[in-house]
Formats: structure tokens, sequence, C-alpha cells
């Protein structure tokens, strides 16, 4: 460091967390110095007094922990623009609830619009067949489409399928179905995203502005949750157009790392368009790597799994033909083009790790998400082959219950349940792990994922019990889970604060390595930086200026 040397901005708290290798919290370091976008230097107030002049914004946080910025390594915030839309259907438990939702926004339409919602948890139907009846019965000849939480799947009222041409004898080139009553009827449940896309196009579309603005206030909101990050699991339409827009006026509020989705049942030479994106980039985005996906979701009886569910069903791969998954990661990773696969029942998570280990040369990290329940077998997988995973703690605090009585857990059996989310088997074994929200399935909340991680239950619900505790994460690994292997887990190095990183910064009330899981739930977000400049601070979302008098 230059004796001239001058900060722009200096934070002081009470602890500076820097996940350092081996010296996560410097005994006496208490601020931050930022210059250039970077780390100028760490330590405690008399040691960064010098880099002070007239110039420098400081920034004083009594108590506060500033850590590295926090990392979603799982979000889909363009998609969810589409599939956030209408009547918030998310912890309705029963029908009932659902109904209630559906009716208040029923008061928000004219007569020819469409009845649109979304969060939609099969739970509500009560161990009953998901069916489209409940939106016949709330509004009769009205066209329809509702999204399961998962998005994987989504109901479609009778109206809905009438104008899509639905029939029920699609078919399709990937394990998508339309599913059908004893007659062959459509019941208006539609599986997986081709079956999805008959209706899609025919709902009424956001304008392009509209998106603009939406995606934007979107990744605000993740920003002021503690992400200055995040990797996006796809490349939705228009998605590098939507950047480009917001950026031709202002920043992101967050960086972003796009892996474009290649889908099943598409030939593998949907590589050589996929590798040609890789690089394109804007200011704070950019296009690295390559999403895949093996098999669907249990709820929807999608997944793959060794053995059928309860209900017969999760017994293939959503690849016709699996095997070629195996050409297109292969050609992939000869292209050293990093992956990261949706894999979830046991039987694909299987297959996918020994595909993995199976390659002939590894030129490229390799990461598996979400990894629902998992057999012994591909856990020793992950160890010896250098396979990295990527969970998301509240899919299993949100969705399932302690006594087996959810969806999930009595369509996979006690047995199978009880390998499930096995994140503490996962790091014991020396497996780096990535945290993510999977926003919008799951809510884009840093501090209650980190608390749902430890408690192994919703962090506000204290009388829960956690869902097999043995698999709780300690306070370091979750928090790695969020900083430095969001990082290693796609082959960089990262999500630490050190002299020269890039100063993205995350500020909270709480120390996260000390503070009880339950508190942390309710942990605040006091600043977050990117590049060194405040994204959001909570003072000022908490106390916003008044608006300017309008004449």
């Amino acid at each position: 460091m230059s004796t001239d040397a001058r900060a722009e901005t200096v934070l002081f708290g009470g602890a500076v967390i820097t996940m350092a290798d081996g010296n996560l919290a410097p005994e006496g370091a208490t601020g931050v110095a930022i210059a250039d976008g970077r780390i100028l230097a760490i330590g405690d107030r008399d040691e960064l007094q010098g880099l002070i002049d007239d110039a420098t914004a400081v920034i004083e946080l009594p108590g506060a922990a500033i850590l590295p910025g926090f990392v979603d390594s799982h979000i889909h915030p363009v998609f969810g623009l589409a599939l956030t839309r209408g009547a918030d259907l998310t912890g309705c438990r029963t029908l009932a609830e659902v109904e209630q939702r559906l009716r208040a926004e029923l008061e928000s339409l004219g007569d020819g619009d469409w009845l649109l919602g979304w969060g939609l948890d099969p739970n509500a139907f009560e161990g009953r067949e998901v069916t489209n009846r409940v939106l016949d019965d709330v509004s009769p000849g009205r066209p329809a489409f509702i999204r399961l939480f998962d998005a994987h799947a989504a109901l479609a009222s009778t109206r809905a399928l009438e104008i899509a041409g639905c029939h029920g004898d699609e078919r399709f080139t990937d394990g998508s179905r339309v599913v059908t009553d004893a007659t062959g009827r459509p019941t208006g449940y539609l599986l997986e995203l081709q079956a999805m896309a008959l209706v899609e196009p025919f709902v009424p579309q956001l304008t392009f502005d509209q998106r603009v603005d939406g995606l934007y206030e979107v990744l605000m909101q993740m920003a002021r949750a503690g992400f200055t990050a995040g990797q996006v699991q796809d490349l939705a339409p228009d998605t590098i157009e939507l950047l480009r827009a917001i950026e031709e006026t202002r920043d992101l509020p967050i960086r972003l790392r796009m892996s474009p989705w290649f889908e099943p049942g598409t030939a593998v030479q949907e590589v050589d368009r996929l590798a040609r994106l890789q690089g394109m980039r804007g200011r704070r985005w950019v296009v690295e790597g390559v999403k895949l996906m093996i098999d669907g979701t249990i709820d929807n009886g999608t997944a793959w799994l060794h053995e059928p569910d309860c209900l017969g069903e999760s017994t293939t791969s959503l690849w016709l033909d699996p095997e070629q998954y195996r050409e297109a990661l292969t050609d992939l990773d000869r292209r050293g083009i990093p992956t990261t696969t949706h894999a979830i029942g046991d039987a694909g998570i299987e297959f996918v790790v020994r595909a993995i280990a199976g390659l002939p040369r590894r030129n490229a990290t390799h990461r598996v998400e979400h990894i629902e329940t998992m057999t012994d077998a591909a856990l020793e997988l992950f160890a010896s082959s250098g396979i990295m995973a990527s969970m998301q703690p509240t899919h299993c605090t949100l969705f399932t219950r302690a006594d087996g009585s959810d969806h999930w857990s009595t369509r996979l059996g006690e047995e199978r349940a009880s390998r499930g989310f096995r994140t503490g088997d996962l790091v014991r074994a020396g497996v780096p792990l990535a945290l993510g929200s999977d926003w919008p399935i799951a809510p884009s909340d840093a501090v209650g994922i980190l608390a749902d991680a430890r408690l192994r239950r919703p962090h506000d619900d204290p009388d829960a019990e956690p869902v097999h505790p043995e698999q709780a994460l300690g306070a370091v690994d979750a928090l790695r889970g969020f900083t430095t292997h969001p990082h290693t887990t796609i082959g960089q190095r990262g999500g630490v604060l050190e002299l020269g990183a890039v100063a993205d910064v995350t500020v909270l009330d709480l120390d996260p390595l000390t503070a009880d899981p339950d508190d942390l739930g309710r942990a605040r977000v006091l600043l977050t930086l990117v590049d060194g400049r405040v994204v959001a601070d909570a003072s000022v979302d908490e106390h916003p200026a008044p608006e300017p008098a309008r004449r």
C-alpha cells in the first residue's frame, strides 16, 4: 500500500469477517477501506485513519458484521417475472385458502382477463387429485393459468385448454406430460416445460418496458436482502436485451452470471450455439456455463427415482434417451464449458455424478443442483470425483415436514425421505456446497436461508420440529455457502475480503458466526455494496426521502 493511498469509502463496524483461509475474523479488525472498487485495507480504526481525508465517505455501523458479498447460486429473475404474476398462492395450505385468494384476484380483473396465479403447493390439495376444478369453480368459462410452486407444473382452466387447443394426446421430445383422466380428458394439470408451453403463448404478456422495470426491482430486492451476485440458471428469452436496456440508464443492483439451458431432448449440436454465447457480457453481467436438467420434481411425479414413488410415478429421466445427456455433457466439457445440472431423484443424481466422474478428461467444473434424495453411492462419488454441489436449504424447511405428512415425503416414502436434503453429509464428505434460493421458488432471503440451513426448520416457526437435524450446517459452513463456495463450485476464487479483492460487501447487524440461528433469521441487512458502491441501504429504505411537491 503506497503512503499516498486514500480511501474513497471506509466502513467501520463491530467485526470484519474476511472468510480468508483460516482467518475468518482477524482479531481487532473493525473496518474496511475501499478505493477504485476494491479492498484497500482491513484493520482497526487507528490503522485505517491514515487513509481517510476530507473526500472519504466514512460510514459508521456500530456493532455490525462486515462480510464478503453474499452470492445466491440459483435464481431465475427473468423467468420469475412471468412466474410471479397474479394471485400469490404461496403458503396456502388448503383449497379453501386457494379459492379465497383467487376470488380476491378476480375483483381486479375485467370480464375477458385471464386469471393468473403462482406459488401453488400441491399440499393444498390435502391428498386429493391435482386438477383444474378449483379454477373452473371460481370463475366458470374464464381462461386461467396457475403455476405450481416449483415452476415445473401448472394448472390451466378448461377454457384455457380450449384456447390452446390442448386435447390431452400431445407428445413431446422430453418427459413432459398433459395429465388426463380415465376418459382421456385433460385435467388441466400440465407437467414440465413443454406441456406448459402449450398454454403459455396465449397468456397475455408483459410489455418490454414492464419487464425492464420489473427485472430491475427484482434485482434490487435481492440486493436489499444482502446479495451482491447471483447465478441465473437459465437464459430466458430477451434476457440480454433486458439487461442492456437497464444498463443504458443505470447499473444492475447485483452481478449476474447467466448459464443458458440445454433443454432435455435437444440435439447435441445445440452445444455449438451455447458455446458461441459464452463470454457475452455487460458491466455487471456475463454468460458463463450451461445449465442442464436430468429430471423434474418429486411433487409432480417427474423426478427420476430408482424405484417408483408411492403413486407409481417418477420412474424416468426428462431425457427420453438419457445417454444424450452424457453426450452433451462430454461435448461441453471438451470445450471447457462448466455446467450445472438439475438432479432431484436418487436415480437422476446417481446418473449425473457417474457421467461427470466418467468424463475422459475434466476440462471444467461440473456442479449438481438441488440433490433432494441421494443414495450413499452417489455421495461417495461426489467426494471421490471432485464433483461440486448446490442446494437450497429452504426447499427442505418450507416444503417438507418432520412428521412426513407433506406431499414430497408421502410420494417418496419414509426410507427415501430419510435421505432427503443431505447438506450435512455433503459438507462432512468434503464436497464444496454452494447455497441459494431458487427464486421465485423460495424467497430470496439471505439471512433466512442461513438460519434455516442451521436449524433445519423455518426460522420464523420455533414450534416446528427440525427435519433431519443431523443434516444441519454449522455457522462457518453455512456462511461459506454464500461466500467462498459459490466461486469454488464454478472453478473460480472469490467470496473473501482481502487486499485487492473486488469490494462486494454485505453488512449485517448481527455476526452470523456467533449469533443464535433463530436471531440470525431476523437479522437486518444494513448495507449492500457492489464495486465499493452502496446499492442498498436499510436506513434509506426504511426512511425514504419525502417525494417532491408536484405542481
